[in-house]
């Protein structure tokens, strides 16, 4: 996916009255302020009660429902294979997003935690770098997912979390 096309997109959600709080891979190149590598989606925390309205904007754009793990997530995708990842959430009295796990249990973007960002030198609202780094703790690390962390955790000062350290150099 493009940074003119994830900007496209949210410009359409935008444009109906839905906030997207971009999250994943473009997330850690909007906090960057650059594109570090190609993408495959592109990843958004939106709220819970507008999942109707945005299959109702994006499937005239040929965005057809791929996956439901409602309340949890759900992915659109079209027939040329652009997907969007949709990490759903309530929003509580503080500005903080709640999201549901598989598990039961619960995650909690807090309100610090949706700072600007930038993709193609357009302003973007994402996920920070400390709540970007949270989210990659608790499962086998790729070599992209490593690649983002650490990133992440040079730019902003923050501490390698131990999944992460195998991939961090010996001076870092």
């Amino acid at each position: 996916m493009s940074a003119q096309r994830a900007l496209s997109l949210l410009a359409a959600l935008d444009e109906a009255g839905i906030p997207a709080i971009v999250d994943g891979g473009w997330g850690v190149d909007a906090l960057l302020r650059a594109q570090t590598r190609e993408h495959d989606d592109l990843d958004l925390v939106v709220a819970l009660g507008h999942v109707a309205r945005i299959h109702a904007v994006l499937g005239p754009l040929g965005f057809s429902p791929h996956e439901d793990h409602l309340p949890v997530r759900f992915v659109l995708r079209n027939t040329a294979g652009e997907q969007l990842d949709f990490h759903t959430v309530g929003f509580d009295a503080e500005g903080g997003g709640v999201q549901q796990q598989p598990n039961g249990k619960t995650f909690r973007y807090p309100p610090e935690g949706f700072v600007p960002g930038e993709i193609g030198g357009v302003p973007v609202t994402c996920i920070s770098a400390a709540v970007q780094v949270a989210c990659h703790i608790g499962y086998a690390p790729t070599p992209r997912d490593a690649r983002d962390v650490l990133r992440l955790c040079e730019r902003f000062g923050l501490n390698v979390p131990r999944a992460y350290e195998s991939f961090a150099s010996p001076s870092a």
